[in-house]
């Protein structure tokens, strides 16, 4: 089979069926020009690594796993950043005249010899993911240019050229010091996976920080006569109005890194050394995570969408800021929005764009609120509400009354846990019997850093621990360590925690007669919840996290 179609090789592994290599091809017809591994991928069938892995297999061409390969800079830079860029190749290893080049293409034999003229060696090569090579092109070669852009930048602003001094109009805008630096910025912070970019002014420096896996991290200080030329250039690209400095100011913009498109959140306020700029980096329109991928054991996940196959009522997402609601919420509406279903949310921003769901953007200063759109929606004859977020009594009164009158309405909740959800509501001023009658079911949820599996090290539990734990008996159990890998942390990404009530007929009766959140935990555990607490626990067990980060998330819970 070796010398036969991809697609038929992959059906031979067992890969796609012999119906989804038929739903591909059509596909292929209908896109004129597209790749039949770009189409396959796209459709989810096979993941990008599997696709390379049998392509290689077919070809006889190695397979290179990027993303845990170290190059080496000097190696790399024997291909000009341009060609590297052009034919989505990078340099692996030079033996004598011999240079191993990484691409996603290796049939592409005007690529090969354009690399071999421009590097005077011959070439072999070995085939690794468009993804991870895009990555390694970005990483690679931005190394060291930040430093650069920065000298750049000051002596430029040494020679009193400002940003705001610069006709906009004109081409030379885009090779700007100052314009670089902010790209740099943004393309640093996304391929250290941050989740926010702190631009903070102080007296002597600027010190930007990025957020990653929960906790700030330094990127780099700037010398202050730089904050207001690159606060400056991030409010024209959010559109936020440049003259004004006094008030607080919002803004959206969107940045191309390594061949993503990523959209960007930015936040303006006012300082006593300048005005501090914080950057929420949002995924890109496509990247809706399935239910599946977001760390739900099997028995949450059951009882999850057993709550959202309900065609009416409410269900609530809870948790801090940055906990992973959203996600979890437009997940859930990955799952349920369905082409015979009218699906509208109402957020404040859009944080994703997804295809096939109405959404709506609030706008305060024009009056556009979650109350006015609410009501609005429903006069849209929707099937399925979200609402970003029920921040006052009006907002959540109107949507416990549309789920009263017959839609399924998702929101989010800023509460501690599941039971202190219900008491929330009721201190909001909705009455206890409509929360008894519309509610559901409430996901509380948190994010827990997951240790690095190059550097985790084992020990045995000791007595304090297990009573944390919830165990009577000593285990092997691991602590973060610290390693390249990992950038010295001990932990790689994060994964989420949840809790879920849900809201039986003993549940309803207990909420309508007024009952305090200790009451409604308890009843709740009495009928399958298990806690936050009992949720990271079993992480700890299995290996997947640490004792520590047990007791920072849920401390206080």
């Amino acid at each position: 089979m070796r010398n036969g179609p991809i697609g038929q090789y992959l059906v031979e592994k067992k890969l796609i069926t012999e119906a989804q290599l038929q739903e591909v091809l059509t596909k292929q017809k209908e896109q004129k020009g597209r790749m039949f591994g770009d189409v396959v991928i796209e459709m989810g069938f096979v993941t990008e690594a599997q696709f390379a892995e049998v392509l290689s297999e077919r070809l006889n061409i190695p397979y290179i796993d990027l993303d845990n390969t170290e190059l080496n800079p000097d190696i790399v830079k024997k291909i000009p950043e341009a060609a590297a860029r052009k034919y989505n190749v990078i340099a692996i290893e030079k033996m004598g005249r011999r240079l191993t080049v990484a691409t996603n293409d290796p049939i592409n034999f005007y690529a090969l010899e354009d690399l071999r003229v421009i590097t005077g060696c011959s070439i072999n090569t070995v085939l690794a993911t468009k993804t991870a090579l895009n990555r390694a092109i970005g990483m690679i070669y931005s190394q060291g240019q930040v430093d650069s852009v920065v000298d750049e930048a000051t002596k430029e602003k040494e020679e009193e050229l400002n940003l705001e001094e610069l006709d906009l109009s004109e081409g030379r805008i885009e090779n700007a010091p100052i314009v670089k630096l902010a790209t740099a910025i943004v393309e640093n912070s996304f391929r250290q996976d941050a989740t926010d970019i702190h631009i903070e002014p102080f007296k002597d420096i600027t010190k930007i920080r990025i957020r990653v896996n929960g906790d700030l991290v330094e990127l780099m200080t700037l010398s202050p006569a730089l904050h207001v030329s690159l606060v400056t250039r991030f409010k024209i690209l959010s559109g936020m109005n440049i003259a004004e400095k006094r008030i607080p100011q919002d803004g959206r913009m969107s940045q191309v890194v390594d061949g993503t498109t990523i959209d960007l959140r930015v936040s303006n306020l006012p300082m006593v050394y300048g005005e501090k700029v914080v950057i929420r980096i949002l995924a890109g329109d496509n990247s809706v995570r399935r239910i599946q991928d977001l760390g739900m054991t099997d028995y949450n996940y059951e009882r999850f969408v057993s709550c959202l196959k309900v065609p009416q009522g409410v269900v609530l997402v809870t948790g801090p800021t940055g906990s992973g609601k959203s996600t979890t919420l437009y997940a859930a509406l990955g799952e349920i929005a369905k082409p015979n279903l009218n699906v509208i949310t109402v957020e404040d921003p859009v944080e994703k764009k997804i295809n096939n769901i109405n959404q709506c953007q609030i706008n305060e200063k024009a009056g556009m609120t979650f109350g006015a759109a609410l009501r609005s929606i429903l006069r849209q004859d929707p099937d399925i509400i979200m609402v970003g977020e029920m921040r006052d009594t009006e907002t959540a009164e109107i949507a416990i009354r549309a789920a009263i009158t017959g839609h399924l309405v998702l929101s989010t909740l800023h509460t501690n846990d599941a039971a202190s959800t219900v008491t929330r509501l009721v201190d909001m001023g909705v009455e206890a019997y409509m929360v008894a009658t519309s509610l559901i079911g409430i996901v509380a949820q948190r994010l827990t850093k997951t240790l690095c599996p190059e550097c985790k090290k084992p020990r045995m539990t000791t007595p304090e621990d297990e009573k944390l734990m919830g165990i009577d008996h000593s285990m092997m159990i691991y602590d973060a360590g610290g390693c390249p890998k990992c950038k010295n942390t001990g932990y790689t990404g994060r994964t989420a925690i949840h809790e879920i009530l849900l809201c039986t007929s003993r549940m309803q009766i207990l909420i309508t007669g007024g009952a305090k959140a200790d009451e409604i935990a308890e009843l709740a555990k009495e009928e399958g919840t298990l806690l936050l607490r009992d949720n990271v626990s079993k992480l700890v067990q299995q290996g997947v996290t640490s004792i520590d980060e047990l007791v920072r998330v849920t401390y206080a819970v």
